[in-house]
């Protein structure tokens, strides 16, 4: 008995650790759904309101229109999935080709391609924005996903994956067996790298969906916006509506909360049956 009761004292702290852990996470989901239902003046009161109030739904729809939040989602769920999806793509073939092939310069090119890391992405946003402006895609889309549709980290992350978990000699098997370089990509690499790209392109989504440093630059409120370019239309005006700008934050975080809550069991599941082959 006296070996038990340890371990039992240990799984109740670890319960509560973790709940409580929880709660402070969740907490700025719940205070901007809380603030979201509230009005202004209640809301630069103190003690503010820890309970919800009457006017979600109708913050929610002043959010809605005023923000033009239909054509914001839209934007973002189409950049941030073909964004994801070419980072995955692109750095998983460039991770391969670093990870598995023989050429010259590997090592050199491996180190400038870590190297952009380390370069503000600040210091490109002048050349950029002539590019996009001398090609005509001023408040367009493709101006803010070609420009992500590969990433350094991506590309040294697959690389570091594959390292690992792609044996040379199942790439060089294939090979003999009169494999062509797509077919040992399409048959070997990307069952084996699955787990990662999982990984990688759930959080180039998440980076994708909040980036709002080079959309403000290239898109506007009233054209092409994205979702945080679009709550930056809430926020103007000689006393601005706290309690509408919630309510956009809430609208702009529900579609990504249900993404995990829809694909969040299968990333967790391939991470988890990579680490067990790894």
């Amino acid at each position: 008995m006296s070996g038990v009761t340890p371990g039992r004292r240990a799984g109740w702290l670890g319960h509560a650790v973790l709940a409580l852990f929880a709660a402070g996470s969740l907490f700025p989901l719940v205070w901007t759904a809380i603030a979201a239902s509230r009005n202004t003046t209640r809301l630069a009161q103190t003690p503010p309101p820890f309970w919800f109030g009457g006017n979600l739904l109708r913050n929610l729809r002043i959010a809605w229109t005023d923000a033009n939040m239909g054509t914001a989602l839209f934007n973002t769920v189409l950049v941030a999935g073909t964004v994801a999806a070419g980072t995955v793509l692109f750095s998983t073939l460039a991770g391969f080709a670093f990870a598995k092939l023989r050429f010259r310069l590997k090592n050199l090119l491996l180190l400038l391609v870590i190297g952009t890391m380390m370069v503000p992405p600040q210091l490109g946003v002048v050349p950029l924005y002539m590019l996009i402006a001398e090609l005509s895609w001023t408040d367009r889309l493709q101006s803010v996903v070609l420009p992500t549709l590969v990433s350094a980290f991506g590309v040294f992350f697959m690389r570091q994956y594959l390292l690992q978990a792609l044996p040379t000699e199942l790439v060089e098997a294939a090979r003999v067996d009169g494999a062509s370089s797509w077919r040992v990509v399409w048959h070997v690499v990307f069952p084996a790298a699955r787990p990662a790209m999982a990984v990688l392109g759930m959080l180039t989504f998440v980076l994708a969906w909040n980036d709002f440093f080079w959309p403000i630059i290239a898109l506007t409120q009233n054209g092409n916006p994205t979702v945080q370019v679009a709550l930056t239309g809430l926020g103007r005006g000689y006393i601005p509506d706290q309690s509408v700008i919630m309510a956009g934050a809430l609208l702009g975080t529900l579609p990504l909360l249900l993404a995990f809550v829809i694909f969040g069991k299968h990333i967790v599941g391939g991470i988890m049956t990579g680490a067990v082959k790894g």
